[in-house]
């Protein structure tokens, strides 16, 4: 499991990654709000991870984690969509799909050692 600066660091480029996808969407209104929804979700990403690191408490800890879980795995629905639209060719995507699974699984990872 990476060290939680490598994984501050990941869930950041996850976001600036997102971002620039979400520049190359087409300007449609499926377009629009699949990007913003996308948008919202990853940027959340690394925020609230940010966020856990500077929890006052393990139950505190615990929640934001659970946060970032729901948020990178809201982000693999969007991608699915935008890839399963056409929206977007399957090859462009496949990293940050990859990425988004990744980072949901190391976040379970975390909050199953902090319960522990």
């Amino acid at each position: 499991m990476p060290n939680d600066n490598t994984l501050r660091a990941r869930t950041k480029q996850f976001a600036l990654r997102v971002m620039k996808l979400v520049n190359t969407l087409p300007n449609t209104r499926a377009g629009d709000v699949i990007g913003k929804q996308l948008l919202r979700s990853a940027t959340s990403v690394g925020a609230n991870y940010r966020a856990a690191q500077r929890g006052r408490s393990r139950a505190e800890f615990c929640a934001k984690l659970g946060i970032v879980e729901e948020e990178s795995d809201e982000c693999s629905y969007w991608l699915e969509l935008l890839c399963e639209s056409g929206m977007v060719a399957a090859e462009a995507l496949s990293d940050l799909m990859r990425e988004a699974d990744e980072i949901t699984a190391m976040i379970v990872a975390s909050i199953r050692t902090a319960r522990d």
